[in-house]
């Protein structure tokens, strides 16, 4: 379920052009975000920055539990995402989101 719906929305994000790829990017750019999704290939280090400045600036974040290179392909894109950040997002559809992440 949660991996439809998260398709669908990151879909939609890269078609409207409202989300930020790249660890440093997303970092550079944590204010203007609305939900941070972070793939398990991320190092622990760099996952907890980012989750710290997320919270800091009242972001959602998830945690993807899978890889880089499949986070990519759930976003039809032929590159690895290590982590994505949507900065267009509806409120409703990030509850959604994280009620489907926490039940895993």
């Amino acid at each position: 379920m949660i991996k439809k719906q998260l398709e669908k929305t990151l879909k939609d994000a890269i078609k409207e052009d409202t989300c930020i790829f790249g660890t440093k990017q997303v970092l550079g750019n944590i204010s203007k975000s609305k939900l941070v999704l972070i793939s398990k290939s991320v190092p622990n280090l760099i996952s907890e920055k980012i989750e710290d400045n997320a919270k800091k600036s009242k972001v959602s974040t998830i945690s993807y539990n899978d890889t880089s290179v499949n986070l990519g392909k759930l976003c039809g894109l032929q590159f690895r995402v290590s982590t994505i950040s949507l900065t267009n997002i509806a409120d409703a559809d990030i509850k959604v989101l994280q009620k489907e992440a926490d039940s895993k």
